[in-house]
C-alpha cells in the first residue's frame, strides 16, 4: 500500500471517528434550525450593509451605529443558540483531532519516530511561517 492509499484509509478512519460524527450531526442540527438560519442570513446581510455604509463617500454615522448595534445583537443570538453552542464544541473537537494528525505527519516528515512522536497541545498550527517560537 502506498502513502496515498494509506492517507485515504486515514480519511476513512477520520470519518468514522466520534468527533467527525458529532460534528456532522451538529452541523445538520444547525442547518435544520430555521431560527438560527434566519439569524445567520440576517447577520450576513447586516455585515454587507455595514461594510457598504462604512465605505460610502460620506458615511452616515448614525446608520453605521444602528447597523453595528443590530449586527452585534444578531451575533449574540447566534452564539447563544443551543445548536450553535453544540456545533462550536464539536467543530473544535474535530479541529483538534485534525491538528494533532497534521502535527504527527509533520513530525514524521521531519524524521521523528512515528511510534513515539507527540503533537504539541499548544496552539501550534504546524506552519513555521506563522510561528513565534516553540515554548
Amino acid at each position: 500500500m502506498d502513502v496515498i492509499e494509506l492517507t485515504r484509509e486515514l480519511g476513512k478512519a477520520i470519518q468514522q471517528d466520534d468527533r467527525f460524527i458529532a460534528y456532522n450531526l451538529a452541523k445538520q442540527a444547525n442547518d435544520n434550525d430555521e431560527g438560527l438560519q434566519a439569524d445567520m442570513d440576517r447577520f450576513s446581510k447586516l455585515r454587507a450593509d455595514l461594510g457598504s455604509a462604512m465605505s460610502a463617500e460620506e458615511p452616515d454615522r448614525d446608520n453605521i451605529a444602528a447597523l453595528d448595534k443590530e449586527l452585534k445583537e444578531v451575533y449574540g443570538r447566534i452564539m447563544k443558540n443551543p445548536n450553535m453552542i453544540v456545533f462550536e464544541g464539536a467543530q473544535q473537537n474535530l479541529e483538534n483531532l485534525v491538528n494533532n494528525i497534521q502535527q504527527i505527519i509533520t513530525l514524521c516528515a521531519n524524521g521523528e519516530d512515528p511510534a513515539t512522536c507527540q503533537p504539541q497541545t499548544s496552539s501550534c498550527t504546524g506552519s513555521c511561517s506563522t510561528c513565534g517560537g516553540c515554548g
